[in-house]
């Protein structure tokens, strides 16, 4: 005879004693008051902590109303705790005297903390280009990771994204300069701090890292020798000519040793040189007052001999 009972499902005992806003809060995430001396940088940060003016204003201000926006850890296998998010933030409370921080601390694996650590990080104006570079490349590798792994298995919706259009959605930059800033990471630390100085310009820098390692080191010497770096069109034709098997030392000396338009059109006279022509009370717009004045009486005098 077939049974009429219906089957019965019993609460279990967290449901009969907890009520649904205890239930919905344990759902949240906790911030926790974790010590300092816990707290590890995330392995290979591409973001420099510097002690400078920001630092030292930020530090100010955690001594005195705390930290307002908790940071992002996750838990070291080795013991402590592993940032993911706020490593000024650590480093101020430092300053500030501070023995504790506060810190939402989650289950993370490598590719999802990477993406956290990136994006926490690149909304800041003060970047350097190196720091852009090595963090676009960290990100993008993540995501390409991530796209490999045979449990991401959800249907997606829309056009298929690639890595770089992805990072560009929650980006500052565009695709194609994001793919020209992870470009630099090519570049040999010497010259990418040259790039970070001003020293050599972004276009001319993209240029320069398609060059091979040692011929970025002999560019170092030519730069040294002939005391100029690469404009774009200079960095162009190393380029060409490495692409080609060519490129030589002696022709990055001939190359470096040329003088660039802006040379050509520009004439640079130094303080010492010309004020032993000058009255000491000169100041030097008085003094390029005067020699402007100098060559317009010479150009009139050059123009009624000429018309004699």
């Amino acid at each position: 005879m077939k049974s009429s009972a219906k089957k019965i499902e019993l609460a279990s005992v967290d449901d009969l004693f907890s009520t649904e806003e205890g239930r919905q809060d344990a759902k949240l995430e906790k911030i926790q008051e974790i010590p300092l001396s816990e707290l590890h940088p995330f392995r290979k940060h591409p973001f420099k902590v510097k002690d400078d003016e920001a630092m030292m204003e930020t530090a100010d201000s955690i001594k005195q109303y705390g930290v307002l926006v908790p940071a992002i850890a996750r838990p070291d296998p080795e013991g402590g705790y592993e940032l993911v998010a706020g490593h000024r933030r650590h480093r101020a409370s430092e300053l500030a005297g501070k023995e504790t921080m506060p810190v939402i601390v989650r289950d993370l694996d490598d590719d999802a903390a990477t993406i956290i650590m990136v994006d926490s990080n690149l909304q800041r104006e003060s970047l350097l280009p190196s720091e852009r570079a090595f963090a676009y490349k960290m990100k993008l590798d993540a995501i390409k990771h991530q796209g490999a792994r045979t449990d991401l298995t959800s249907a997606q919706v829309g056009p298929k994204l690639t890595a770089a259009e992805k990072i560009a959605e929650n980006s500052p930059d565009s695709k194609s300069q994001i793919k020209r800033f992870i470009r630099l990471t090519e570049l040999i630390p010497e010259l990418l701090d040259m790039v970070d100085e001003k020293k050599i310009a972004l276009n001319p820098a993209y240029e320069l890292s398609f060059l091979k390692k040692e011929e970025q080191r002999d560019l170092l010497d030519a730069m040294d020798s002939e005391q100029a770096t690469p404009s774009l069109s200079q960095a162009q034709r190393l380029k060409k000519y490495s692409q080609e098997g060519h490129l030589t030392l002696d022709m990055m000396r001939v190359i470096m040793g040329e003088e660039k338009k802006s040379d050509l059109d520009r004439v640079t006279f130094t303080s010492d040189t010309l004020r032993k022509y000058f009255p000491k009370s000169y100041t030097p717009q008085r003094m390029q007052e005067t020699i402007i004045k100098l060559l317009e009486q010479w150009q009139k005098k050059r123009q009624r001999d000429q018309e004699r």
